[in-house]
């Protein structure tokens, strides 16, 4: 069976991969706006703590993964990507980005995990906002295609 052939379950997958990745894109970072609140050491943090590692471990970290394999297959279908066209290098820009802001919520879950408080519930408030963002730069690039 070709990529071709399969493009419409690989859309699909990558699509749910996605929308898994997004959910705990979107939760983590005001767990940590959460538990910046909480004494560290105490009940509430070490639930948090819990909370965060299972999130990121169980659902963000394998639905990553997964959203990239399955768009790297997407990109490897044949006639998916017009190459000569702008649009997929502001689709890649915003997924880049947002891999690397995943990485940064990655380890600032492993200061949580050292009872360290690097930042304030505000810088965690702000951070929030930036998958937000970015959601919005990537879907308008893949649907839209602007240029």
């Amino acid at each position: 069976m070709t990529l071709a052939a399969l493009y419409p379950w690989t859309k699909s997958l990558h699509l749910i991969s996605v929308f898994a990745w997004m959910a705990g894109m979107f939760y983590l970072p005001r767990l940590y706006v959460y538990h910046t609140a909480v004494a560290p050491g105490s009940e509430s943090s070490e639930t948090f703590k819990v909370m965060e590692r299972r999130l990121l471990r169980a659902i963000m970290n394998p639905a990553m993964i997964a959203a990239w394999i399955f768009g790297i297959t997407l990109v490897l279908t044949p006639g998916v990507v017009d190459w000569s066209a702008g649009w997929w290098h502001g689709k890649m820009t915003g997924f880049l980005l947002m891999s690397a802001l995943h990485g940064y919520l990655a380890g600032a879950r492993k200061s949580f995990e050292r009872d360290e408080r690097r930042h304030s519930g505000r810088f965690w408030r702000i951070l929030n906002e930036v998958p937000t963002l970015l959601l919005v730069l990537i879907v308008v690039m893949v649907i839209v295609k602007p240029f």
